[in-house]
């Protein structure tokens, strides 16, 4: 006997069922939200993390009004989301009935910890420390890579090296791809600007040459670049592509600091959120957080910012971020960085700063004015 389909339901005033969602047409409108993400992200003109693609469903047999909508949520819906699951599972951990708000306001934390009153207790005002002092209020962390989280060896020695090494086998064998094809475009914008700008060692790229002709010129400007360390791009972007090979056939593996695991966990079970910025891509950042030598540490991150946002450091950069965290005040972020031109953008955009110093990491000005740190335990 056939199992009974499910009952039906109202979309937009409409009677559908189960089977209807499941079809062609709302399956082709769903699919085209991706597409157009991908498309709008290599033209360049998705800058922000805002943004949402809405979709009618064109079904000539339901009428304008009451066709159904498909939707991306944004990045601030996404969030919304995760914040109001989380406060879920802790109401509910708590004892406290997560649907109804008639629990009323939760008025004294000790009832909550228990008889551990010794323990740091975090509220919108700030963090109260066992000896009553105030400390700022931290809703997100955001974390530089190189000379914080990671050795600034371990990039200049390991990472970019093997790029540089790379680089060419990697555009010949990936060469027709769409996603190389998009690399070198940008790429060659790059280059076109640099030559533009008297930048030195900038090739031409050719337009219209064959492949034998566009490889030598696209890793000669790349040579160049990771010589002269550029925070671009156009770099960034072909060098998560090629990393991105070398950790799925394990020949790196990320250096991670041995305090850094530890207080991200620690963060995380806080619910204090952990984002990332760094010049190299969104890609890249993924990988060196997915293959480390603590393992997976992903799971303890809740996103990635990279140049896409703006240069690290502009202070216009730090106030994208904060947008685009959705904060009530720039200070509730901590930025934690090796380098002093960052922080000091990061200040004026109104973030909290601690500078990250570190083995191999280089030196600060005198009288910076910042509050430093050696390991992430001080935090």
């Amino acid at each position: 006997m056939a199992a009974a389909s499910a009952a039906p339901f109202t979309i937009n005033g409409a009677v559908k069922t189960q089977a209807y969602l499941d079809g062609s047409r709302v399956k082709e409108t769903k699919a085209l939200i991706p597409e157009f993400c991908r498309q709008f992200y290599h033209l360049g003109w998705e800058s922000g993390a805002g943004g949402s693609i809405t979709i009618k469903v064109h079904d000539d047999s339901t009428p304008k009004p009451h066709q159904p909508i498909v939707m991306s949520p944004s990045v601030f819906q996404a969030e919304c989301y995760h914040y109001l699951s989380d406060a879920a599972i802790k109401l509910y951990q708590l004892g406290l009935n997560w649907s109804t708000p008639s629990h009323g306001p939760i008025r004294s934390p000790n009832a909550v910890l228990g008889s551990n009153r010794n323990a740091k207790v975090s509220a919108k005002a700030g963090t109260r420390s066992p000896n009553n002092g105030t400390e700022p209020s931290r809703r997100c962390i955001v974390l530089d890579i190189e000379g914080t989280t990671t050795p600034i060896s371990f990039v200049t020695d390991v990472l970019f090296p093997y790029a540089r090494d790379s680089v060419g086998k990697h555009l010949e064998l990936t060469y027709d791809t769409a996603e190389t094809q998009d690399d070198i475009k940008l790429l060659r914008a790059q280059v076109e600007e640099d030559l533009e700008n008297g930048v030195p060692d900038a090739v031409p790229i050719p337009t219209d040459g064959v492949k034998e002709d566009i490889i030598p010129a696209v890793v000669a400007n790349v040579e160049a670049m990771i010589k002269a360390d550029r925070k671009i791009t156009s770099l960034k972007q072909l060098q998560g592509h090629i990393w991105r090979t070398g950790f799925q056939s394990n020949e790196l593996e990320t250096v991670i600091f041995d305090d850094v695991p530890e207080a991200l966990e620690k963060w995380h079970s806080l619910g204090i959120k952990v984002y990332i910025y760094s010049s190299g891509s969104r890609l890249a950042q993924r990988l060196l957080f997915g293959n480390t030598n603590y393992g997976d540490l992903r799971k303890y991150l809740s996103g990635f910012f990279d140049t896409t946002v703006g240069n690290k450091k502009e202070t216009k950069s730090y106030i994208e971020i904060t947008e685009s965290l959705g904060v009530d005040n720039p200070s509730e972020i901590l930025f934690v960085t090796d380098v002093y031109q960052e922080a000091t953008a990061a200040k004026a955009a109104g973030l909290e700063v601690i500078i990250s110093i570190r083995p191999g990491n280089g030196p600060l000005p005198d009288n910076h004015g910042f509050r430093t740190i050696t390991s992430f335990s001080e935090i």
